[in-house]
């Protein structure tokens, strides 16, 4: 059982800036592909980006509003990062990690990608709340 840990949330104002970071203790990320979500009161889950095993593909969602993101993986550090810059109050929510396991099935291509459909994820963190304040 893979048990991820989000953490870098926290509380900033509007036009701020925050990085967040998802590892998993004690447990290898090699075999995932990577994704944020978040989830605002009273809105549903929507997907933030995501990043494939090697780092180099990777995908961001196409409905977001706020802030801007960049989605990075160190290997060496086994730990995915999502930078968030010049963010507004419409980022405020819980931001979660989530892994796909991508070593079976599929072709190369498929092994090293991702997407943002949640319901392909098998682990989720707990989560980490952002506030963005005006």
């Amino acid at each position: 059982q893979l048990q991820l840990v989000e953490s870098g949330g926290g509380s900033v104002r509007s036009g701020g800036s925050l990085r967040l970071s998802c590892t998993a203790p004690g447990s290898s990320l090699g075999g995932y592909a990577i994704a944020f979500f978040r989830q605002a009161p009273g809105k549903e889950r929507e997907g933030v980006s995501c990043v494939g095993r090697d780092g180099t593909m990777m995908h961001y969602g196409t409905s977001l509003t706020g802030g801007h993101f960049i989605i990075s993986r160190d290997v060496a550090k086994n730990t995915v990062y999502l930078e968030m810059i010049r963010l507004t109050p419409e980022d405020t929510a819980v931001y979660f990690c989530a892994a796909d396991y991508r070593v079976v099935g599929g072709n190369s291509n498929y092994k090293q990608n991702c997407n943002l459909n949640g319901a392909v994820y098998d682990f989720w963190g707990p989560g980490t709340q952002v506030t963005v304040s005006a």
